[in-house]
């Protein structure tokens, strides 16, 4: 939609958190008529800032009022299957999500990175490295999407000749019609949100595909191509209107007509055939960013920034000063004689798979949460031989405790900081405490920053 069609038109704002409240504001900035509808309780901060610019709203459920509008912009929480969408639909109001609205404004080249696991590292990193090119060449990069800060906040800010590096969920995509980055980023496809989508992998893996299906032979796909689903969707449709990029470790190998690929040899990463610099790998491998995971996320990073167009010494500066991401694979301290580990973000099996394998054996493991359909039963053999005791939290306790029965003892803990107290308790000397949930935090957390934040502070006090 053109911006300058909106003035005076009547928008429809469903949900009044971050995404929606950035939404209402761009769409009032742009002269549109936006009313805000939340279904549950409106936030003190959401009415006084919709007070302070005048737009109206309602919480405590959708009535009339929210159908009476041009389109209507959804917040990524509300599934697609909630009564109120099924009715826009019926009354043939178009629906759109906010990353939908906020590209319509947006003068500015676009990275997008999505898929399971990595993306946030994967999107912070590129966002140093775009950092380090603006210094040197006078643009601003800008990080925003499901990294926490909402693209309908910033867009107005961003120009021309900036950057903006937007992270994507499957989520903040099923809306998209016209959304359409210079560069996209497959991370990965493995199992996640499986209650939104109904156990379907397919279902969430072509919400994730929204990703790519505007774009034309100006556009560059990064994808992950040791990833099995990947590899699988790119091999089977064929000839693509828009360059491709590969990187990997294992399948990455060159292939006529399919396009570069992104690889570590020797101990650098390269891409053969290409003018691009080898970059060391033992030059920004850290205790902080460290192991097979991260390189993955290492190599998505330095294919992206090229199909960008950054430097290589922007590309080496950007990886050499990065130190990983709060609360993905985070020391949080020593204490009791151990190292604890925060993995707060990890919200999945995968992603607490990928912990892991990166923590040495004899660990104790601090897992549970509100469960999304996982299968835990995939990292069994994983557990047996790394894990020496499991503490479970949360919604999932019971889940967990049954997947993992007979493999490692299980103890359950009524709280965080009740599980703290038994990984002290019965972790050796010397060993590590992961805390990788593999749950969502909605339990018992506002979120997975501020479960991660309380295990740290816990962790402090262990430690006092």
């Amino acid at each position: 939609m053109e911006p300058e069609r909106l003035r005076g038109m009547k928008a429809s704002v469903l949900g009044a958190g971050k995404s929606g409240l950035a939404a209402a504001e761009l769409l009032m900035k742009a002269g549109a008529r936006p009313f805000v509808s939340e279904f549950g309780r409106m936030s003190a901060e959401g009415g006084t800032l919709l007070e302070e610019l005048a737009i109206p709203f309602e919480d405590g459920g959708h009535t009339e009022r929210a159908f009476d509008a041009s389109f209507c912009i959804v917040s990524p929480g509300i599934p697609q299957t909630a009564p109120v969408l099924l009715e826009m639909s019926l009354r043939g109001i178009p629906v759109y999500s906010e990353i939908e609205a906020a590209s319509w404004f947006c003068p500015a080249r676009v990275i997008g990175i999505t898929g399971t696991d990595g993306k946030t590292t994967t999107a912070t990193l590129i966002h140093r490295i775009c950092q380090a090119e603006g210094r040197r060449r006078g643009f601003r990069a800008f990080s925003v999407g499901n990294i926490g800060v909402p693209f309908s906040s910033k867009v107005l800010e961003a120009g021309p000749k900036d950057l903006v590096v937007l992270e994507l969920s499957s989520y903040q995509l099923e809306r998209c019609v016209s959304f359409r980055p210079e560069v996209a980023v497959l991370t990965n496809i493995t199992p996640d949100h499986m209650d939104r989508y109904g156990g379907d992998i397919r279902a969430y893996a072509a919400a994730k595909f929204r990703i790519h299906a505007n774009m034309g032979a100006d556009g560059t796909v990064v994808y992950n191509h040791d990833d099995p689903m990947l590899r699988e969707h790119f091999a089977e449709e064929g000839p693509r209107p828009f360059r491709v990029v590969r990187f990997g470790l294992r399948e990455c190998a060159l292939e006529a007509g399919v396009g570069g690929c992104v690889t570590v040899r020797d101990g650098a990463i390269v891409e053969p055939g290409s003018a691009g610099q080898a970059i060391g790998v033992d030059e920004f491998v850290k205790p902080s960013f460290r192991g097979e995971h991260n390189l993955y996320n290492a190599l998505a990073a330095v294919a992206a920034a090229r199909a960008a167009g950054v430097s290589d010494e922007a590309i080496r500066e950007g990886l050499v000063q990065f130190g990983g991401v709060e609360h993905r694979q985070e020391f949080a301290g020593s204490a009791c004689g151990m190292e604890w580990i925060n993995d707060s973000k990890a919200t999945n099996v995968n992603a607490m798979r990928q912990a892991l394998q990166a923590v040495p054996a004899g660990m104790v493991l601090i897992a549970g949460g509100r469960d999304k359909g996982n299968d835990y039963g995939s990292v069994a053999r994983l557990v047996k031989e790394k894990v020496a005791c499991i503490v479970a939290i949360g919604e999932s306790q019971e889940k967990i405790s049954a997947a993992f029965e007979g493999v490692v003892e299980v103890v359950k803990a009524g709280s965080l900081r009740e599980a703290v107290a038994e990984a002290a308790r019965t972790g050796a000397p010397g060993s590590t405490v992961l805390f990788s949930p593999a749950c969502s935090s909605f339990d018992m957390f506002r979120d997975f920053e501020d479960r991660g934040e309380q295990f740290k502070q816990l962790v402090r006090e262990l430690s006092a």
